[in-house]
């Protein structure tokens, strides 16, 4: 059977691999996007909030508090939960992630992503005006509301930290919360309107979009497995449906799935996974929803997707392949429909997806250390969405010695030894 050859093979065609090929290919290089589905976006890139987060300078760090710990430790809290058959599984990362969750810790990684996340909107807009769909991005921001008076002084203290990176938002009292989505019930402490993020009603239809542009301008897409993967010659070599394939380069980006790659060639990279749920319900009558909206105080999200409204869950801790769990979908519907008029399930089941997470918060973006011509670009935590095409371009600069427009140390996979 003849090989097909090269420049680049890219793994995983979610929003990361797809941002890197596009930036790859943009740079003179012959990019073949390989993936184990027949289409892009169909894995973690499609389940999500939608939101392109150009506002969250401060990362997810672990909770330090005694009344979070607790409420996790005993599973009481519905924007986490944990499967305790998969505890030996993931306690080792989350002690990690709790000691990087340190101030300076927090610090350190919000100054390492903040050229990313700043740059993340504008990324996303060539790519869409690029890509032909402008219907794909709505400027709307979206809303965190807070029933208790406690967390909403908390973040309107943390609203007033991230202004020094430029960051806008409103703060809304009752009667603005109501202009704004006037079909919203409860009684509210407050809200902010964080107003710079773009919003994707369909994210797997944008990934989709971008990987037809990259196919449209001469990319190349294969159906594939990962695992297949070795080192041939001064290359690499990769067996797709269609027959094998080399190429000098290729580029880890299988998200939750990269350790598939990644350990068989001896790299001890702590990646972890935070498994999430969603669902989509129709509203009831005329009721409408303008924003994506978190009931922060009761951990879940409603969005305005194409699809209905998108009810989405928090974190779930376990095994990366352990069957579903929908405790958290559960918990969350009834509070859900006490604070909008949501009707019935479009979907019977809810979807579930996996975020790939580092303890630090921040992606593994570069060279691999021992191995010539394998790159990684993967452990984009929550904000896959925000950071695919921005990523891509920084990994894109510094595959071709470009001058990165970012500082690539802080992400490299040297980092954990």
């Amino acid at each position: 059977m003849k090989q097909d050859e090269t420049d680049v093979l890219v793994l995983g065609a979610g929003i990361v691999g797809v941002g890197a090929a596009l930036h790859l290919q943009r740079r003179g290089r012959d990019v073949v996007l390989v993936d184990r589905n027949a289409a892009a976006g169909d894995e973690t890139s499609y389940g999500n909030a939608g939101l392109i987060e150009v506002a969250s300078v401060l990362p997810y760090m672990f909770p330090r508090d005694l009344g979070h710990l607790l409420r996790y430790a005993f599973n009481g809290s519905a924007d986490v939960h944990y499967q305790l058959s998969g505890l030996p599984e993931f306690l080792p990362w989350l002690l990690r992630y709790f000691q990087a969750s340190s101030p300076e810790g927090a610090e350190r990684t919000a100054r390492a992503a903040l050229p990313l996340i700043r740059q993340s909107l504008a990324e996303h807009e060539a790519l869409i005006a690029e890509a032909g769909v402008p219907e794909l991005l709505r400027k709307t921001g979206w809303i965190k509301l807070f029933r208790s008076e406690v967390s909403f002084g908390n973040s309107v203290a943390e609203l007033d930290r991230v202004k020094r990176f430029g960051v806008t938002a409103d703060v809304l009292d009752d009667a603005s919360i109501a202009a704004r989505e006037p079909n919203l019930m409860g009684k509210f402490a407050g809200a902010i309107h964080w107003l710079e993020p773009g919003f994707v009603p369909d994210p797997g239809a944008l990934v989709k979009a971008y990987a037809a542009l990259f196919t449209r301008k001469g990319g190349r897409f294969a159906r594939g497995d990962a695992r297949s993967l070795q080192q041939q010659g001064g290359g690499w070599r990769i067996t797709a449906d269609d027959g094998p394939i080399t190429a000098r380069e290729v580029v880890v980006a299988l998200g939750p799935w990269s350790d598939l790659v990644f350990r068989p060639l001896g790299y001890r990279i702590p990646l972890g996974v935070k498994r999430g749920y969603h669902q989509h319900f129709a509203a009831r009558g005329n009721a409408v929803l303008q924003h994506p909206v978190l009931d922060a105080d009761r951990g879940y999200l409603l969005a305005p997707m194409k699809r209905g409204i998108r009810l989405t869950t928090g974190a779930e801790f376990a095994r990366r392949d352990a069957p579903p769990s929908h405790v958290q979908i559960d918990r969350t519907r009834a509070m859900a429909r006490d604070l909008f008029p949501l009707g019935d399930a479009v979907e019977q089941q809810p979807w579930m997806g996996a975020r790939p997470c580092l303890p630090d918060m921040l992606p593994v973006i570069g060279r691999a250390p021992r191995h010539p011509g394998l790159w990684f670009d993967f452990g984009h935590q929550h904000h896959g969405l925000t950071l695919g095409p921005v990523t891509g371009r920084l990994l894109a600069e510094m595959m071709t010695r470009e001058e990165p427009f970012a500082d690539p140390v802080p992400f490299a996979a040297e980092r954990f030894g």
